[in-house]
């Protein structure tokens, strides 16, 4: 339950008040209503010496969604919390719909326009737009916050996560730069990683396209646990349905893609420790189309993933 910010007539922030007081104040002619959100009552006269109350401000960025919460340090409850969606997305979508406008006007036979690019130079300190946007966010938000209600200390969560480091505790040194499709393109991976076959309905020997496990109309991402290979009946049928609704029928199914799609760290691990043994089998190198070894086979430890 978040409190009600409170002003006096002056305009000097006060400690926040709970709902029900707040709610009395306004019954009894005392305070009225100043802003909607975040809600905050005015008081009809001036508090010429208010309460001290050690207030915290919290924030927890991050790129959509940032968390905001204000904590009363001496007894730890939150007193107002909220979360601050971004509007980076939509400004990335903006620019793209302008640079499009500008390269069909380019194209069209019009009367000449001398080039202007020039006239708008970059600051050294210039950040992205989306960027841009999410730190005026926060700023803007810290600022009328503390116009509201009496801040007296800031705290900002600052967490550099190691995802290669997460998915393998153990991974150290140049196996930072060795990831998943190392030594591999992306299709001739996935061929590899579900076997030549489409994940939902094992069809063979038919054109296969590359599936979103996780639909990216629902938040999935393009990393290549999430990519599979499916037939154009599956893969149409499937459509922005999550894996789980569209398999409730075919639990098994269902169990054997959630099991290959994360088979990835077994099979790098597998590959390196094949390339580690130097196998005679040929390998792909990871920045040139040559193969190095002889034989006619992939190494018998590939050949089995």
């Amino acid at each position: 339950m978040s409190y009600v910010f409170v002003v006096d007539a002056t305009r000097q922030p006060l400690p926040p008040v709970h709902p029900a007081r707040a709610r009395r104040l306004l019954s009894r002619g005392k305070a009225a209503v100043l802003l909607r959100y975040p809600f905050t009552i005015v008081l009809k006269r001036e508090v010429r010496a208010p309460a001290v109350v050690p207030l915290r401000l919290k924030i927890d960025p991050g790129a959509r969604t940032s968390g905001l919460a204000l904590v009363n340090d001496a007894t730890g409850d939150v007193v107002w919390a909220a979360e601050l969606l971004h509007r980076g997305s939509r400004i990335t979508k903006r620019l793209e719909e302008r640079r499009a406008v500008r390269r069909k006007r380019r194209a069209r036979f019009t009367r000449y326009r001398k080039a202007r690019f020039h006239n708008r130079p970059r600051r050294k300190d210039m950040l992205p737009p989306s960027l841009e946007s999410r730190v005026q966010n926060l700023l803007t938000w810290v600022a009328r916050l503390s116009r509201l209600t009496p801040i007296t200390h800031l705290s900002v969560e600052l967490v550099r996560f190691d995802l290669q480091g997460m998915q393998k505790p153990e991974m150290q040194g140049v196996e930072y730069q060795q990831g998943t499709l190392w030594g591999y393109e992306v299709r001739e991976y996935l061929l590899e990683k579900w076997q030549r076959s489409c994940a939902y309905c094992g069809a063979r020997d038919r054109p296969l396209q590359v599936e979103h496990i996780q639909p990216r109309a629902r938040g999935g991402t393009d990393r290549i646990s999430n990519l599979a290979l499916a037939c154009e009946r599956c893969n149409t049928a499937k459509g922005t349905q999550e894996i789980n609704a569209f398999l409730a029928d075919k639990p098994d199914v269902l169990a054997r893609v959630l099991s290959v799609q994360h088979r990835e760290r077994n099979t790098r691990d597998q590959r390196l420790s094949c390339r580690q043994a130097r196998c005679p089998g040929p390998r792909t190198l990871p920045d040139t189309n040559a193969t190095q070894g002889g034989g006619g086979g992939e190494c018998d430890a590939l050949a089995s993933l």
